[in-house]
Parts: C-alpha cells; sequence; structure tokens
C-alpha cells in the first residue's frame, strides 16, 4: 500500500500560553514545536499497516524550512519517505493549506510516484482545531472521506473504519483511494529508537516550494479567554478558625 500522511507543526505547549504583543501568533520561544498528537497516531496506524500489507508511507507537510524537523521524527517513527511543502513564516488557512495538499497529492503522477491508495489526517490540528483540511482535501480530490477514526482494519476490497458516535458503534466500508481522519487513542504510538532516529538524520527530505495563496480569510488578531481570578481567604489560626469553619460547612450544606 502506498499511504500517505499529512501532519502539521504545532507549537508545543505545555504551561501557560503567551500571545506575542501584535496578538497575531503563539509565542514559542520558551517551549517549541511538535506535531499533533492525532497525526501522530496517523503516521503509527499508516507504519502499522505497512508493516502488516507491505508498502511505503510518505509523511507530508506545509510549512516552513524548520518543519523538516518534525518530519524526521516522523520518519524515526517508522515512515519511509518525507514531503516537504516549504513556505514562509505565515501560517497558511484551511483552505490554502488542503490546496496546497490536494495539489501535491495530484502531482505525484507527474513526478514519477505511484498514487496514495489512502491518505490519512488527523482528526483535528491540536493548535486551531479546524477539523477543515482533511474534507477538503478529499473534496478537491474528489475521494470518499470519514472523520473520528478510532479502528482501521484492510479487507478485500478496501478499508474498514470505525468509530463511536453517542455510544453506539459506526463502521464504513470505504474502496481505495480514500482519505481518513484518524483520532488519538486508535492506538499508542511507538517510541523511536535510537537506530531510527539516526536513519532519520540522514534521511532526505523532498522539498517543494509553495507560493502564497490568499483565501479571503484574515486574522485580526489571537485573544486569550479570561482566566479566572483565584483567591484565598484565611478563616483564622488555631482554634479561633473553628466557628468559621463550622460556618462555613454549614453554608456549603456538608453538616447534618
Amino acid at each position: 500500500m502506498e499511504i500517505g500522511v499529512c501532519v502539521k507543526r504545532v507549537p508545543q505547549v505545555g504551561g501557560r500560553v503567551v500571545v506575542t504583543p501584535d496578538g497575531q501568533d503563539v509565542d514559542t520561544r520558551m517551549s517549541g514545536f511538535a506535531v499533533s498528537p492525532h497525526e501522530e497516531c496517523a503516521v503509527e496506524e499508516a507504519v502499522r499497516l505497512t508493516e502488516q500489507e507491505g508498502g511505503r508511507v510518505t509523511v507530508l507537510t506545509l510549512g516552513p524550512p524548520q518543519a523538516a524537523e518534525q518530519l524526521r521524527d516522523m520518519l524515526a517513527l517508522g515512515a519511509h519517505q518525507a514531503l516537504l511543502l516549504e513556505t514562509d513564516e505565515r501560517e497558511r488557512g484551511p483552505v490554502a493549506t488542503a490546496a496546497a495538499l490536494a495539489g501535491a497529492v495530484a502531482n505525484r503522477a507527474a513526478a514519477g510516484e505511484p498514487d496514495f491508495d489512502l491518505l490519512l489526517f488527523g482528526n483535528e490540528a491540536a493548535d486551531t482545531g479546524g477539523y477543515q483540511v482533511g474534507i477538503r482535501v478529499a473534496y478537491a480530490l474528489g475521494l470518499p472521506c470519514v472523520t473520528g477514526i478510532k479502528a482501521l482494519a484492510r479487507t478485500a476490497g478496501g478499508v474498514r473504519a470505525s468509530r463511536e458516535y453517542r455510544g453506539a458503534q459506526e463502521s464504513y466500508d470505504l474502496p481505495l483511494p480514500a482519505v481518513i481522519g484518524v483520532k488519538e487513542g486508535i492506538n499508542l504510538p511507538r517510541y523511536p529508537s535510537l537506530p531510527g532516529r539516526l536513519r532519520a538524520r540522514r534521511a532526505p527530505v523532498q522539498v517543494v516550494e509553495v507560493p502564497w495563496q490568499p483565501e479571503g480569510l484574515r486574522k485580526e488578531r489571537l485573544r486569550l479567554p479570561a482566566q479566572p481570578r483565584q483567591q484565598a481567604v484565611v478563616l483564622g489560626t488555631g482554634t479561633g478558625a473553628v466557628p468559621a469553619l463550622v460556618d462555613l460547612l454549614d453554608q456549603l450544606g456538608m453538616l447534618p
């Protein structure tokens, strides 16, 4: 199987989110970048399928030159080749991103590469949570598409994709080629081995420059949600705090 997995370089934020003074970006100087967890699971699922069925996994991303680092992380997980659709530092919206990815997939034949049997996406990106790009790519390529998938299996006629919805199990039998959006939890991504990391460092990353494409959407500014204020009240010290504590527990309905 020829499987393509589209991933996104996202800020690796584990603490307080800080917005740049101009309100246009998240300040990542004290963090770093990674691949969205849903997409990391998509890469793991693709690698498992090719281990069972044979074939290759190609990881693709649209981003600045630094995004090659995230592609190499995916190569260390077992992907076989990587394609960077290189842009400047400006962030692309879902329309432009999907157009660039769909164009790269459609142009594989011209580059002497076989068509993808399966295109995997993370269900949504960790930073924007737009749920759009995979569906837009499928529409542009005229391919069947399902999202929110938590189980994937090869069948005689294609693939079977399953998900849970309101307590019920849904399964879809899709012919190939197809586009599938997977959710975190479909598998547990492997930890890259040392030989895998070394191999990824030496592996070539194909680079294709993608010119800027406006899409009619304009970012005004990023705004952090209001942070709840936390305030501590000292009820007293020693035995003098007992009456106030009893009164508070009574107000909370914790006393008989």
